[in-house]
């Protein structure tokens, strides 16, 4: 289980608040948190990663504290077992699709079955610059997952594609989560998106949850 409490003061441009936010993800689901730009959703997914501090609150992942403000425990990024799709994917351009897999792992029979898993393995000697923007995507899944997360976290993973290949990956990307049943986060401007892919479903406004928003599928 994923248990959260945030809390953190932030700022959007002249606008100061606060995000606030509790939930508990049973193991296994897939929560997608959606809201405008300036909500918070992606100071929340930074925490959830540890690239950003929260000022109060917890974070654990099972039995794992990764974040407790009562004990002072932080765990660093490189120490938590978290998967991270970035927005731009955030590839290595001098790095074939196999050599960006195995920069987060020495594993290569682990490779070999992530590459099958995303069905990247035509791709696997290519450069990031010879992908498709669809391949770029399941190049940069496939690393997060060679981490061997215990949580993958997804930053508008599908933002930069057009309509019809968001679908056909959005899918692709719920298949993935499914056989692996690991525990997922994505945040999305898209109300369609989370909607379509997620299990459960929050809306942030202003860094709090809209209660009447909340939605379990």
């Amino acid at each position: 289980m994923l248990s959260f409490y945030i809390a953190k003061h932030l700022r959007a441009g002249k606008r100061r608040f606060s995000l606030e936010l509790e939930y508990d993800l049973p193991e296994g689901g897939f929560l997608g948190v959606r809201g405008p730009s300036g909500s918070g959703k992606t100071t929340l997914i930074r925490c959830l990663a540890g690239l950003e501090r929260p000022e109060f609150g917890h974070i654990r992942v099972g039995e794992e504290a990764w974040y407790d403000s009562s004990t002072s425990v932080f765990i660093r990024p490189q120490k938590r077992r978290v998967g991270y799709v970035a927005q731009d994917y955030a590839l290595f351009p001098n790095m074939t699709v196999l050599g960006n897999i195995l920069y987060a792992t020495t594993d290569r029979e682990m490779a070999s079955k992530l590459l099958e898993l995303t069905q990247l393995e035509a791709q696997a000697h290519q450069f990031p610059r010879e992908l498709s923007g669809g391949q770029r995507q399941r190049t940069a899944l496939a690393r997060a997952l060679a981490r061997g997360p215990k949580l993958l976290l997804l930053d508008e993973p599908l933002s930069a594609l057009d309509e019809e290949l968001r679908e056909e990956l959005g899918n692709e990307l719920l298949r993935i989560q499914r056989t692996t049943g690991i525990t997922a986060v994505m945040v999305s401007h898209s109300r369609t998106e989370v909607s379509r892919l997620c299990s459960e479903v929050l809306e942030l406004r202003s860094g709090v949850l809209d209660d009447a928003k909340l939605s379990v599928y």
